[in-house]
């Protein structure tokens, strides 16, 4: 076993929780909960949503029953860095200078502060935000 392989309980038991506390939040009636899962190397077929029996993913599976599920779904690079600015900006990585290897702690380069995030577009909308998880978009 792999030593990622090891967190797969660990992140769907966090997710799970994280997932339980986002339904709690007290969002207005007006506005759905928004939850992205965004995991690096997970298989179409890794969780109970779409089709595994192994994997036991009851809160996923739930979400997926009571909230809307995508079925189809590319990401824009390979690499953690770029898919995960391209999802945060709604931009191409190599638009912004993301393309390319992954941002480690410590780097000089990182996401752009001037790039308007998801995060920040909902917080216009009243919506509270977070991000659980890695980042590698930067930290300096």
């Amino acid at each position: 076993m792999r030593p990622s392989e090891q967190n797969y309980p660990r992140l769907f038991i966090l997710s799970g929780l994280v997932l339980l506390v986002l339904a709690n939040c007290g969002f207005p009636a007006d506005k759905p909960n928004i939850v992205i899962l965004f995991i690096d190397d997970m298989g179409y077929g890794d969780i109970g949503p779409f089709g595994n029996t192994v994997n036991q993913t009851p809160n996923l599976d739930r979400m997926a029953r009571e909230g809307l599920k995508l079925t189809q779904f590319y990401v824009s690079n390979t690499a953690c860095t770029p898919s995960r600015s391209a999802l945060m900006t709604g931009t191409y990585a190599h638009r912004i200078g993301m393309d390319g290897s992954v941002v480690f702690p410590g780097e000089a380069r990182g996401l752009n502060p001037e790039e308007v995030t998801i995060a920040e577009m909902l917080k216009t909308q009243r919506y509270v935000t977070g991000c659980f998880g890695k980042w590698h978009l930067g930290d300096q």
